[in-house]
């Protein structure tokens, strides 16, 4: 299997110098559980933190995080890449960019300003035109803060019927959006436990988003109820030590496991999913086999792990029965990995 691997590059303390292609296995495997390796660089460019693919068409697009732009990529040869048009501007330390299921826009999340960014999407994958959506103000006031918490936008996640969920970070929000005349317009906020820190989402077949917090270690269900109206229904703690910040959360392919990563103690939380979705059951921490473990990925049967502060990307094999990883199976030295995607 082919995959994609962003990373840092040097103006953000990284040894990427752009992102590049890691095997597992043969090339055209459908499945990830072959030996890795690292192929290369394929697009040279600055700071590639998050990659996502277009839906439909052979497009990539990068969220160039120290420049604070989204560059389109296109597949030029079997494992070429190069810029499709300009790289358009979205905000500063941007950090996420999520295309939509019709492929005819995307929204980037940027971290240090809080912009939440929409932009359209021609039919040759070209984007264009950025809108910034309306900030969020703080649902817990400034209190007894010499300053008020800064806004840290972090994922969009396009949802069924026309619905956009986005994180804040900085101000535990999880906010729900509809495009109108070429905007995002906000419909609904949710508002997390004050500090926890809600970073990235998932969504899960039983109707339920469930978000991991960052900041206090946790992931919360969602869900709407029959007014369309979205509101907490369900919690789970990771088991972070003190100090650790939780980064990727993800799901097995069958929907009975979630998998968390905790950068510090460098281990990942698995939990699993009972009922209609809402009884969430850590079942157990693992070590990462990485250090700073920034992203993951199911691909069938095995987990793939990228070790941002190892320069290394892992591969375990998922237990069919209890969904928990096994040892390394893997490793394949990458330069400063920061997300990965698979393009088979």
């Amino acid at each position: 299997m082919r995959l994609l691997a962003g990373g840092y590059t040097a103006d953000m303390d990284g040894r990427a110098e752009g992102f590049g292609m890691l095997l597992a296995g043969a090339p055209d495997e459908p499945s990830a559980g072959g030996p890795l390796a690292f192929a290369g660089v394929r697009a040279v460019v600055d700071s590639p933190s998050w990659l996502t693919r277009h839906p439909s068409l052979d497009v990539v697009y990068a969220a160039l995080e120290a420049n604070g732009t989204v560059q389109a990529y296109r597949r030029t040869g079997e494992d070429a890449y190069a810029p499709l048009g300009a790289a358009v501007p979205a905000g500063e330390s941007v950090c996420h960019v999520a295309v939509a299921p019709d492929g005819g826009s995307l929204v980037a999340s940027c971290w240090s300003d809080g912009r939440v960014v929409r932009m359209t999407v021609d039919a040759d994958g070209r984007p264009s035109r950025p809108v910034i959506a309306a900030g969020a103000e703080d649902p817990y006031g400034i209190g007894d803060l010499a300053e008020p918490r800064p806004s840290r936008a972090h994922q969009a996640r396009f949802l069924d019927g026309g619905l956009i969920a986005t994180t804040d970070m900085g101000l535990d929000l999880v906010r729900f959006w509809r495009i109108a005349a070429g905007e995002l317009r906000e419909e609904q906020q949710v508002v997390l436990p004050q500090g926890s820190g809600p970073r990235h989402t998932v969504m899960h077949p039983s109707g339920h988003l469930y978000v991991v917090t960052e900041l206090s270690g946790e992931v919360f269900a969602l869900a709407a109820d029959r007014t369309g109206r979205w509101r907490i229904v369900a919690g789970a703690m990771l088991g972070a030590l003190p100090g650790d910040t939780a980064a990727e959360l993800a799901v097995s392919r069958d929907g009975e496991t979630l998998y968390a990563g905790l950068r510090g103690s460098n281990t990942l939380a698995v939990l699993r999913v009972h009922g209609d979705g809402s009884d969430l059951r850590p079942t157990a921490l693992i070590e990462a086999g990485v250090d700073w473990p920034r992203h993951h990925l199911v691909v069938r049967d095995t987990l793939l792990v990228a070790g941002q502060r190892s320069d290394d990307v892992v591969s375990m094999t998922l237990d069919p029965r209890t969904g928990v990883p096994g040892r390394v199976r893997s490793r394949a030295t990458v330069p400063t990995p920061t997300c990965l995607v698979a393009l088979a």
